[in-house]
């Protein structure tokens, strides 16, 4: 097959002039619906759209390659636009996009065409190429330059198979390429890197994993032998088998846009030597990029892992609160009963209790795969440690990121250290040493640092607090719920809480109804915010969006925290501003509450129930504009 077999002459516009991204992305989609090749256009537009949103297509020197793979595609397809003005497309080099190539993959495990577009992928990296296909007078003329270079040029598959002699090489160089669709970037990463080795003077093997499978895979001889590995990748590879081995991990775009600079650093032999965990088949996701990024990706480690446990066990828990609202008449229950709310019929305890033990892992796995993100499977269990101990103690979900980043350094510098031990040592290293050792500095870490710190805070609030309960109640409203929504779970919530159902037993309800309001309010606007402003959270995250509605409802705060975990400079602030605001007008409606749990399900012992409502609708909308406001969009 030719790259001309999948490029209509009615697919390709040379006079493109759109004006922003989405502009040309709606161009090109229905540049490719006039081929015949899509029969849901608009499906087909929406997963353009989605894969533009995990990372630009825009790959630098005026080229972009956006693609999309699904049903909607019935055959193989391509469409090009030649923009001569160019058009922002938030490339990596950040320069203006002339020349965008559409791909349209059906979801068939039928791969004959990815061949074909590996290597029009790979020619688009010849800048005499792209720059007569930018010159072309006519369609004509823009299909012959595209025939002439697929019949000079051989396949890439078969270039990089072709590695040559490595005798006189300045050096021994491998590489792995691979991308999430494993299209275009995965094969222009491994021509960037071919290029750059090759004018050092160095052999180099890539192995590219794209669609059609792992291809050119390296040997367990050529590991051995190999000076330095380069991995560019934005998906999961297999790391386990470069143990010990010189390994540089970096982003797929850096393969493409940086393969010069990722040489020169392989040269340099400054290079950390990678370590896998004693007999595991590591599959690690490659974390290139700055230490942002990397910290990102770390945390999103933890949140994605964590949001099953946060899901499951909140909505259990809101179906036993519900189950009791709907057996029960709360108004009919002595005081001293309502606390128990949620586990007062069989089925609602047996419901409670089972999203209470999932609900306790919510922490411990946050620590755990942000510290597996830095320091691998050997940091796991000390991550799992430091969050457990911030589960059962005083510092909740702050203290667990703590725990995770210092889990992963700590397995780092233990690394570090072990280098230096002599070989029979630094072999049991993994299973003796980094546990033991790393568990002990982790378990002291936590308790002599961290919880003590947690624990002065959490004393020196309730002092606040109690300090305050003869001043302003609109400001105790104000301070209550603002601090319910701080930390989530950790000192500032649980001082609230404490100070809430203290209030209770001494007869004051205004200010239960004060910190239930301020924990109700950020779950129901993370849900509603990830309605509004979809281009500001992941696709993880707006699926799971609206599960916070009811957990928000039921009261279970902690539903916001993979969402505060990810991006806590933005999520915090936008979340205690509206908690407080629903807070402070509890207290300034006199507001009462008797219970202290149990969100829109004991709203039956609420005193003023209306403005209650009101307090909460208005903490919730307040708090989901400055989502909107602050939060930036997703990558």
């Amino acid at each position: 097959m030719r790259i001309t077999d999948l490029l209509d002459k009615q697919s390709i516009s040379l006079n493109g002039a759109p004006k922003d991204k989405k502009e040309a992305l709606d161009q090109v989609v229905d540049l490719m619906a006039k081929s015949g090749k899509i029969n849901d256009v608009e499906a087909y537009r929406q997963r353009v759209y989605a894969r533009e949103e995990e990372s630009t297509t825009g790959i630098g020197e005026g080229i972009a390659i956006p693609h999309g793979k699904c049903d909607a595609v019935i055959k193989p397809g391509l469409a090009a636009m030649v923009v001569k003005d160019g058009v922002d497309f938030d490339s990596l080099d950040g320069e203006p996009v002339h020349l965008i190539f559409l791909i349209a993959a059906p979801n068939t495990e039928d791969n004959i065409h990815l061949d074909v577009l590996s290597k029009l992928s790979v020619l688009l990296m010849d800048e005499q190429f792209t720059a007569d296909l930018l010159n072309a007078k006519s369609v004509d003329e823009f299909l012959e330059i595209v025939d002439k270079a697929d019949d000079e040029k051989s396949d890439i598959d078969e270039r990089l198979a072709d590695t040559g002699e490595a005798e006189g090489a300045q050096a021994k160089l491998l590489a792995v390429t691979a991308c999430p669709t494993g299209i275009a970037h995965t094969y222009m990463a491994a021509e960037g890197l071919e290029k750059a080795a090759k004018a050092k003077n160095c052999f180099i093997k890539i192995e590219t994993r794209g669609s059609g499978g792992a291809k050119n895979v390296i040997t367990d001889q050529e590991i051995a032998e190999a000076d330095c590995i380069i991995v560019t990748a934005d998906t999961q590879v297999p790391l386990d088998r470069f143990d010990g081995k010189k390994v540089i991990i970096r982003q797929v775009s850096d393969g493409i846009s940086k393969a010069d600079e990722l040489v020169d650093l392989a040269l340099s032999g400054n290079v950390p030597v990678y370590h896998a965990a004693e007999g595991a088949k590591t599959e690690v996701k490659s974390s290139g990029g700055g230490i942002g990024h990397q910290i990102y990706a770390q945390l999103m480690n933890g949140v994605s892992h964590m949001l099953p446990f946060v899901i499951g066990g909140g909505i259990l828990i809101a179906i036993a609160f519900l189950i009791d609202g709907l057996s029960i008449d709360i108004n009919s229950l002595p005081a001293d009963q309502r606390a128990n709310f949620g586990t007062i019929t069989p089925i609602a305890a047996m419901f409670k209790q089972i999203g209470g033990v999932a609900f306790g892992f919510m922490l411990p796995v946050l620590a755990g795969f942000i510290a597996m993100a830095i320091g691998d499977r050997p940091a796991l269990a000390l991550g799992f440690v430091g969050g457990m101990m911030a589960a059962s103690g005083k510092s909740g979900f702050l203290g667990a990121l703590v725990a995770g980043f210092v889990a992963g350094y700590l397995i780092l510098a233990l690394r570090k250290a072990c280098d230096k031990l002599p070989t029979a040592l630094e072999k049991i290293a993994p299973v003796l040493i980094y546990p033991v050792v790393g568990i002990l500095v982790m378990g002291l870490f936590m308790m002599f640092i961290v919880e003590p710190i947690m624990g002065g805070i959490n004393t020196g609030l309730n002092n606040a607090l109690t300090g305050m309960g003869s001043s302003s109640k609109v400001v105790l409203g104000l301070v209550l719920g603002g601090m319910m929504a701080i930390d989530m779970g950790g000192p500032f919530n649980k001082a609230a809480y404490v100070f809430g159902t203290a209030a209770i037993a001494a007869g004051n309800y205004d200010i239960m109804a004060a910190v239930m309001i301020g924990g109700m309010t950020p779950p129901c606007a993370i849900a509603l915010a990830t309605l509004l402003f979809k281009d500001k959270f992941t696709k993880e995250e707006r699926e799971s969006g609206p599960t916070n509605f009811i957990m928000g409802l039921a009261f279970i705060t902690e539903g916001a925290i993979p969402y505060a975990a990810a991006d806590p400079l933005h999520v915090l602030p936008s979340c205690i501003v509206g908690s407080a605001i629903a807070g402070g007008i509890s207290m300034f409606f006199g507001c009462t509450l008797m219970a202290p749990h149990g969100g829109i399900f004991v709203f039956p012992v609420v005193g003023n129930a209306l403005m209650y409502l009101v307090a909460l609708v208005v903490g919730t909308a307040v708090s989901t504009v400055l989502l909107g406001l602050l939060k930036k969009k997703v990558a």
